[in-house]
């Protein structure tokens, strides 16, 4: 592990490599402790760098055996190679050949990066800065070279050797239990998508015919057993690959692509050329054991690695600030496949959620960054939801601004443009100014400027003038590094909606403030400080939909009435603005409520809310899919980013507790009615159809059991749990009974471990079930949750060295139970500190992730704050710290 004092990379710093790398000539002799790595380099000057500079290349405890320059042997105990770095003073200046061979323990490789063991396989990650973990080399994305990699192994051992590109020979090696492949990738690609696979693995295999009539190999390579778990991947591969053509017109272009599924994985999954490789979480699924959450994930990653093919592969990004080119890009790519395949509304609000959730106090606090930074200590902190979840808003926003016929123009021309090449977002946007017409100096605003924009809106309507104006005004708040912000360039999609419900045109005759194209488009560019916007000829007070399909990643400032948000819900005619205002609705009675509650009062029930819930589920039936997303409050993160400031988790939870306790007795009957009324009994599919209506009967389960847990309180009979109980003993799929499970785990008592301890021993064979099992736990909102984790440390399941099974218990306390991770006496603080001290030496990715819970201690109430920095300062002045962890602690305390 590295624990070099880490110097800043800035941006402003970049400049070319002195020197390209053309082809990379690889033999790996696969070994469990001493595996052998000949790399052979041909190098050249790059025009564009320093001209007679020293050749540097990257390595990272490496054990250097061989080096030789053009046929001459050079001395390896001399001071020009060290673990982690190998210098040539004055090399040639002409194209010359370097041969290094190392040698590497991937058994002992704890950390997860460059050449490891998953298992009893060999797999690889490279990205960000792994390869140079495997051998010496110019680690940098902006060095493509063309790769032929030999593999070679004991084939009782790996009887599968899997590389980059497409193979070219295999074979047994003469007189020995060893065999090799070649392959040869033809693409030009920097080193952190190289990738290769060793191992005794079972495949599914299918083809794909592309557009051009082309036949690809498909394979997808799991543990012995687990191939039928494969079967929805594949469907999903060939699905976005086909989706990828008549969306984009990206074609395929290898002649097999295969798809590597391994236990231990630091990420979701890697996008090497031709052999992705992924945490099998995200391939492997059955009805037994994976819920409709699992289905749609593994359906929107296959297709995000897959989609890498052309935005992050065939181009690629200059530097690492330019991360987000690939992975935003690449994100809103998978964004909108998942909406093709399932519902687009829902789909929205879930990108979203998503976004507010993580992303949305990420920007409000230390670890606020650009979507392009302008430096960094340590590139793997900065694969951030800024980086991809903002940096796919910001491409939806591009489509937005300058419609979909540019947009597409834009995206052929970037295509066309930069296809080889490793380019950066100003390339990347000055495609859509060309194509569009526009000049979007100002956009690129989003990229350079940190922070999420308010915009705060004043309606004004003349009965007499019948003319309503739109005062707006945006801001943005100063966050590290960024004391003062300079206007965005924020679109925001309105409508008006009349007394009927009905949609009025955003300009009938006379003078508007907005322009032609701004109305025809429904969308009023935002680009100064403030704008007034006024429209004419309207007889009534119209009700205003703001921000339609989050048209902008912004915080919206707009003092509606509670009577026009029951209008929204009832008759917007975007989807995600009735959700919206929903959420809207529930969040005012929430923020009452906390304040009734610090005073001692109980709230009363909000019949308007109720009555708009209960026409929710009424027209449940016509999308359960939307009206599960609906009926589900707010979480307790979302109301703490409301508060911004003093927040007390505690009465957080308490508010939306009595919430959902008065929503499932007031609505007992209609959500026990769609709760029957959904019941299903034909075979499972993972299909949205079938997944909605599974959303919103396992969502009316929830809000009904809450109601009748208040009612059990005088009855003694508690018919939530007795439902609950009924449907985990009942149900043959895994997605409603870890709904069940959910229920039952939320009440302290015989029932509730008597259940768990029967889906443990059910499913103790199934690894990712299990991880399930740990978080549902880790997350239940009690006093003695944080003893119950400890406890589940020591369990025979538990392991520190699985990246899945740590974020499953771990990860999931930390980040979904507010209420324990911010115990008063900080004791979750304490918790969490010690995990990541303790992971630092064997993962520092993993345990920089963990320590990233601490984002947003800065709006807690006081005597937490206090704890947690003290938590933080601990992290700080320990000894021996991983630059990803002493990166995320200094930035957290800044």
């Amino acid at each position: 592990m590295r624990t070099d004092i880490a110097q800043p990379i800035r941006l402003t710093d970049y400049r070319p490599p002195d020197y390209l790398i053309d082809t990379v000539d690889l033999d790996v002799k696969l070994d469990p402790h001493a595996t052998r790595v000949l790399a052979r380099l041909t190098i050249r000057p790059n025009p564009r760098g320093r001209a007679g500079a020293d050749l540097v290349l990257d390595g990272d405890s490496l054990v250097p055996r061989r080096i030789v320059l053009d046929g001459v042997a050079l001395d390896c105990a001399a001071n020009f190679v060290t673990p982690d770095r190998l210098t040539l003073a004055t090399p040639p200046q002409r194209v010359f050949t370097l041969e290094i061979e190392t040698e590497i323990d991937p058994s002992a490789n704890t950390c997860l990066m460059g050449l490891y063991r998953s298992g009893a396989a060999y797999c690889t990650q490279c990205e960000a800065e792994g390869f140079r973990r495997i051998t010496y080399f110019l680690d940098r994305p902006d060095v493509l070279s063309v790769y032929t990699t030999r593999l070679e192994a004991e084939i009782a051992e790996a009887p599968v050797l899997l590389g980059n590109g497409n193979p070219t020979a295999a074979g047994m090696i003469e007189n020995t239990s060893r065999h090799f492949a070649v392959w040869h990738d033809p693409f030009p690609k920097p080193c952190y998508l190289f990738a290769l696979v060793g191992g005794d693995l079972g495949a599914i295999r299918d083809e794909f015919v592309t557009a051009s009539g082309r036949k690809v190999a498909l394979a997808i390579y799991v543990e012995h057993g687990k191939e039928a778990s494969a079967t929805y991947a594949m469907d999903a591969l060939k699905r976005s690959m086909r989706w990828d053509e008549e969306a984009f017109g990206r074609e395929y272009d290898l002649d097999v692509f295969n798809i590597v599924a391994v236990s231990d994985f630091n990420m979701g999954a890697m996008e090497n050329k031709g052999l992705n490789i992924f945490n099998d979480k995200y391939v492997l699924a059955s009805p037994h054991t994976a819920t409709d959450t699992d289905y749609a994930q593994i359906e929107a990653v296959i297709a995000h690695e897959y989609f890498h093919n052309w935005t992050g592969n065939r181009i690629t990004c200059r530097d690492w600030f330019q991360l987000c080119l690939k992975e935003g890009l690449t994100v809103y790519r998978d964004h909108e496949f998942s909406a093709a395949m399932r519902s687009p509304a829902v789909r929205r609000i879930a990108d979203v959620r998503t976004l507010r959730a993580q992303q949305f106090p990420e920007d409000a606090g230390p670890l606020a960054h650009n979507v392009r930074p302008d430096s960094y200590l340590e590139i793997n902190n900065f694969y951030t939801a800024t980086v991809y979840e903002k940096g796919a808003e910001l491409i939806r926003m591009l489509k937005v601004l300058i419609g979909a016929g540019a947009f597409r123009a834009g995206m052929d021309l970037y295509f066309e443009r930069h296809d080889g090449t490793a380019a950066t977002i100003e390339e990347f946007i000055a495609c859509f100014a060309e194509k569009s017409g526009r000049d979007l100096t100002q956009f690129l605003r989003w990229y350079n400027q940190s922070g999420t924009p308010l915009v705060e809106v004043a309606a004004t309507y003349d009965p007499n003038a019948k003319r309503l104006a739109l005062d707006l005004r945006q801001s943005c708040k100063k966050t590290p590094g960024q004391d003062m912000k300079q206007p965005f360039l924020i679109p925001i999609e309105i409508g008006l909606i009349g007394e009927q419900g009905e949609t009025l045109p955003l300009a009938t005759e006379g003078e508007s403030g907005a322009s032609a194209q701004e109305l025809a488009h429904g969308v009023i560019e935002l680009a100064e400080a403030q704008r007034r916007v006024i429209f004419h000829n309207l007889p009534t007070r119209p009700v205003i939909s703001f921000l339609r399909g989050f048209s902008a990643p912004v915080r919206l400032a707009y003092d509606v009435s509670e009577a026009d948000l029951v209008t929204l819900v009832a008759h917007d005619s975007d989807s995600f603005n009735r959700w919206q205002a929903a959420q809207s609705y529930a969040t005012r009675l929430l923020l009452r409520n906390i304040d009734l509650i610090r005073a001692g009062k109980m709230p009363e029930p909000d019949m308007a809310f109720i009555a708009a819930l209960k026409r929710v589920l009424d027209a449940g039936t016509i999308d359960p899919a939307f009206a599960a997303q609906v009926v589900t409050l707010p979480g307790e993160a979302d109301i703490a980013r409301e508060i911004a400031e003093d927040v007390d988790p505690e009465a957080i939870f308490t508010a939306r507790k009595v919430l959902r306790e008065t929503i499932g007795r007031e609505l007992a009957s209609p959500l026990l009615e769609t709760y029957e009324k959904l019941t299903d009994t034909a075979a499972y599919s993972p299909d949205a159809a079938a997944a909605g209506r599974r959303a919103l009967r396992n969502a009316a389960l929830d809000l009904y059991a809450a109601g009748q847990r208040d009612q059990a309180k005088d009855t003694g009979k508690d018919q939530g749990l007795a439902l609950a109980l009924q449907q985990f003993e009942q149900t043959r799929f895994m997605t409603d009974k870890i709904a069940a499970l959910g229920v039952i785990a939320a009440r302290p008592g015989a029932e509730r471990e008597a259940a768990l301890d029967t889906f443990y021993k059910t499913y103790a064979s199934e690894p990712l079930v299990i991880d399930k099992w740990f978080a549902l736990q880790a997350m239940i909102p009690e006093p003695e949750t944080l003893a119950r984790v400890k406890r589940l440390l020591e369990h025979p399941a538990f392991s520190l060295g699985n990246p899945n099974r740590v974020r499953a218990l771990v990860g999931a306390f930390a980040a979904g139970n507010q209420t324990q991770f911010n115990a008063p006496d900080g004791s979750g603080y304490d918790f969490i500190v010690n995990a990541v001290l303790t992971l630092d030496s064997r993962n520092p990715q993993v345990a920089a992730r963990l320590l990233s819970a601490f984002k947003s201690w800065r709006m807690l109430e006081a005597e937490r704050r206090r704890l947690a920095e003290a938590a933080l300062r601990q992290v700080v002045g320990a000894a021996h710290l991983s630059p990803d962890v002493k990166d995320i602690a200094e930035r957290s305390l800044a």
